[in-house]
């Protein structure tokens, strides 16, 4: 579900790549000889209103799938556990990979969980907050070829599996599943997709559940992504800027529906705004003031359609917020980091590994 796609999302899948620069001494013009594998585990602290008390660890490892390759980016694999004090967890395995010259990209996911969450539903003047409990099951893996210069496209497959009670019956228990076939393209200019401090990024999915492909409906998404990176006070700081799409045809379940929060608008965690179409626009800048720490400062804007609640439709939704970043990897620019943020009559604290974006 949309939920769990965003905190997966949030912990697993986040955007990421690895500088390719060898570091070299100035005066003996020797080279320093990049590891081949880096280690590190992270701990994972976080709060929001939504899930409450966040705690739990992931290991990580970056390597080269092939040592004579100097042009790929280093492979990220990792293992994740969450625990929350309103008694949900998520478990996962997952996969970046680089290879044959950075002429192939993978991904591959395994996750599963139990969410127990809430969503907002009534009328104007009765509407609530109303609790729900998911259980599901998550298996994805995709593959990008490079085209052309910059450009990629690929196909990715997504088994999900969701089975969903909600609050005194107000709606029917649900168990959901759903095949999805994802048709993209990525335009990458990024000096580095670990840490970006110039280029853009351009990223359009379609992902299609057909009921030839074993879904009991028909349903479409299409999401679009723009980032673009500028560096800033002599290559030391970054202003990155991004806007974000996700937009839902057809007969979109509730676990599929868009929720207003997470990377793309940070200060919304009660899941008040959900829908079928989520637009976002928000800008970051990146102050590196330590080789090896950051703080962060962001601000941006979401509005939504096809809501739950009618009345959201079209509403102008802030956040923003602070944050620091502390560099997990000695050989590479890869940032772990707690965010602030405040919306509109909400507030997250967020987690992160990796950049929002």
């Amino acid at each position: 579900m949309r939920n769990i796609s965003i905190l997966l999302g949030l912990l697993f899948i986040s955007t990421i790549s690895i500088a390719q620069n060898k570091t070299q001494d100035s005066l003996k013009q020797t080279q320093v000889k990049e590891k081949n594998l880096d280690l590190t585990v992270m701990p994972f602290i976080s709060y929001n209103r939504n899930l409450k008390f966040m705690f739990g660890g992931i290991p990580m490892a970056m390597y080269k799938l092939n040592k004579q390759d100097t042009i790929s980016p280093k492979s990220l694999s990792g293992v994740a556990g969450v625990y929350t004090t309103n008694k949900s967890y998520f478990v996962g395995v997952f996969n970046k990979f680089y290879f044959h010259e950075d002429r192939w990209r993978g991904t591959l996911l395994l996750a599963l969980g139990d969410l127990n969450s809430q969503f907002f539903a009534g009328e104007f003047n009765n509407a609530d907050f109303y609790n729900y409990a998911t259980n599901a099951t998550i298996f994805s893996m995709g593959i990008q070829r490079r085209l052309v210069t910059n450009f990629y496209g690929g196909l990715t497959y997504t088994y999900a599996s969701y089975n969903t009670v909600f609050e005194n019956n107000i709606v029917d228990e649900s168990t959901t599943i759903t095949n999805g076939l994802e048709l993209n393209i990525l335009f990458d200019t990024r000096d580095n997709v670990y840490y970006s401090t110039t280029g853009n990024m351009i990223n359009a999915k379609w992902i299609t559940y057909a009921e030839w492909f074993g879904n009991e409906v028909n349903a479409n998404k299409i999401t679009a992504n723009f980032n673009k990176y500028f560096a800033m006070r002599d290559q030391k700081d970054v202003l990155a800027a991004r806007f974000s799409g996700t937009f839902g045809l057809g007969n979109i379940a509730f676990e599929q529906q868009a929720i207003v929060g997470g990377n793309d608008i940070r200060g919304y965690s009660e899941g008040k705004y959900r829908g079928n179409t989520v637009m976002a626009l928000q800008g970051e800048y990146r102050l590196n003031f330590a080789k090896r720490m950051g703080v962060v400062g962001f601000a941006g804007i979401a509005t939504l359609f096809g809501a739950d609640n009618d009345d959201f439709d079209g509403e102008v939704l802030p956040g923003g917020g602070v944050g620091f970043r502390y560099r997990a990897f000695k050989d590479t620019k890869f940032n772990i980091g707690l965010d602030a943020a405040l919306g509109k009559d909400d507030w997250g604290v967020y987690f992160r590994i990796g950049e929002a974006f």
